[in-house]
C-alpha cells in the first residue's frame, strides 16, 4: 500500500476499519468485539465515534499475529466472557466485505466441531517457480485458500496456547495453523469470493464499489458490448437466448452454440474489465463439450458480482434469416432476466433477418450483439 495504513484509508468518509467492524456487528451471533491494534493507535481508536456498541475494548497487540490474537483473547477474560465453551472468532480488519451469513456459518460450525474456518477452492492452475522459470505444476485437488473469520471455542484456544505459547519461538500464519500443530481438527465451511482482503491500492476501489459507496474514480455504472456468431450444423433443437426452439437445427460450437447468451456474457465481462468468454471457458477439454450456455452465464454472473458489480440492463439483437424468432423473443427475455436476477423490464431482446446480407442474411449463421450496463453492488 505504499506505506499507507490501509485500515485508516477512508471510503466515503469512513475508515476501512469502520466498515469491517460494522460488517461483523451486522451478524446476530456476535455478542461483543475486541479491536487489537498497535500501542501507538490504541488511544485514538478507543475514542473513535464510529466504533460499534459491541466493541467493548481496544487493546495493544504484539509483534506477531498470534501475540495480537492472544492479547484480544485475554481482553475477553477481563470483559466478562461467559464461559470456556463460548466461541471466539478472529477476523482480518482488512476484510470489510465479510457477509453476516459467513460469520454465522463459521460460528455455528465452531460450536459443533470446536474449530472452523472458511475456505475457497483454488480455481487457478498453480505453478511452482524456480528462480525465473516454471519449475512444475502443483496439483490443486484438495487445496483451498483460507479466509476469516476463523473460529475456535475458548477452551480449544487455551489448550493450543498451553502447548504452543503465543510468545514462543514458533510462528503461525493463522489460527488454523496453530490448531493444526496441536493435531486439533479444524472444520471447513465454504468461503465467499466477495470476502476479499484489501492488500493493494486497487482493492480499495473494489471494496468501495462492493459497498456501493464509490464517490470518486471510475463511474459506478459501466457499459460493455458483446458479439458472437455460430453456423448452423447437424442435430437439433436450436438453443438460442436460453430457450429451445424445436424444428430448427442447432448451432455448431464447443458449447450448445447459444450465440445470444455468449454475447451477453462477453458484454458483462467487457463492462467489468474481466476479459472475455473465450479466456474464461476455453474450447478444449477444460470445458465440457456441449455445455449448457446457461451455466456459462451463471459463472459470469458469479464473477462480476464477486468483483463488486451486478447487471443492471441488457439490450440484445439477434440476426438470423431463419428460423422466425418473433414468438420466441419474450421467452428469451424472461430466461435471460431470470439467469441474471433482473426484472424483465431491464432486458430487451429483438431480432433482425439480416436483410439477405452476409452469412446471417443467407441463413447459414446466427449472430447476436449485446449491450450490457452494470452498476456497483450496494
Amino acid at each position: 500500500m505504499g506505506g499507507t495504513d490501509k485500515l485508516a484509508v477512508e471510503i466515503a468518509g469512513r475508515p476501512l476499519l469502520a466498515w469491517t467492524l460494522d460488517a461483523l456487528a451486522a451478524s446476530p451471533v456476535v455478542d461483543r468485539m475486541i479491536v487489537v491494534t498497535s500501542e501507538e493507535r490504541r488511544a485514538a481508536l478507543a475514542g473513535a465515534s464510529w466504533l460499534p456498541d459491541r466493541v467493548v475494548d481496544v487493546v495493544a497487540g504484539g509483534a506477531r499475529r498470534q501475540e495480537s490474537v492472544r492479547a484480544g483473547f485475554l481482553a475477553f477474560d477481563r470483559n466478562g466472557a461467559p464461559d470456556d465453551m463460548g466461541v471466539v472468532l478472529v477476523h482480518d480488519a482488512a476484510r470489510p466485505l465479510v457477509d453476516p451469513g459467513l460469520v454465522d456459518a463459521v460460528a455455528e460450525a465452531t460450536v459443533r466441531y470446536g474449530a472452523a474456518i472458511p475456505i475457497l477452492p483454488v480455481a487457478e492452475t498453480l505453478k511452482r517457480i524456480d528462480g525465473e522459470v516454471v519449475g512444475g505444476t502443483v496439483e490443486r485437488t484438495g487445496l483451498g485458500a483460507a479466509q476469516t473469520p476463523q473460529g475456535a471455542r475458548r477452551d480449544v484456544f487455551r489448550e493450543a496456547w498451553r502447548r504452543f505459547p503465543a510468545d514462543g519461538p514458533e510462528t503461525f500464519t493463522d489460527e488454523a495453523a496453530l490448531l493444526e500443530a496441536c493435531s486439533i481438527a479444524v472444520h471447513v465451511v465454504p468461503g465467499d469470493p466477495a470476502n476479499i482482503k484489501v492488500t493493494l491500492p486497487a482493492d480499495l476501489h473494489h471494496a468501495a464499489l462492493a459497498l456501493g459507496v464509490a464517490t470518486s474514480g471510475p463511474s459506478a455504472t459501466r457499459t460493455g458490448i458483446g458479439h458472437d456468431s455460430h453456423p448452423f450444423g447437424p442435430g437439433s433443437p436450436l438453443r438460442l437466448g436460453g430457450v429451445e426452439i424445436e424444428g430448427a437445427p442447432r448451432l455448431v460450437g464447443h458449447s450448445d452454440g447459444d450465440a445470444a447468451l455468449h454475447a451477453v456474457c462477453d458484454a458483462l465481462l467487457g463492462a467489468t474489465g474481466l476479459g472475455d468468454l473465450g479466456r474464461l471457458f476455453q474450447s478444449d477439454a477444460r470445458t465440457p463439450a456441449g455445455v449448457d450456455s446457461a451455466l456459462l452465464v451463471a459463472e459470469v454472473r458469479r464473477r462480476i458480482e464477486a468483483a463488486g458489480w451486478r447487471a443492471a440492463s441488457l439490450d440484445i439483437t439477434i440476426i438470423a434469416a431463419r428460423p422466425r424468432l418473433a414468438r420466441h423473443l419474450d421467452p428469451m427475455r424472461d430466461a435471460i432476466a431470470e439467469l441474471l436476477g433482473l426484472d424483465r423490464s431491464a432486458v430487451n431482446v429483438k431480432a433482425s433477418t439480416g436483410n439477405l446480407d452476409g452469412s446471417d442474411g443467407a441463413g447459414r449463421t446466427v449472430s447476436a450483439l449485446a449491450v450490457a450496463t452494470v452498476e456497483a453492488r450496494r
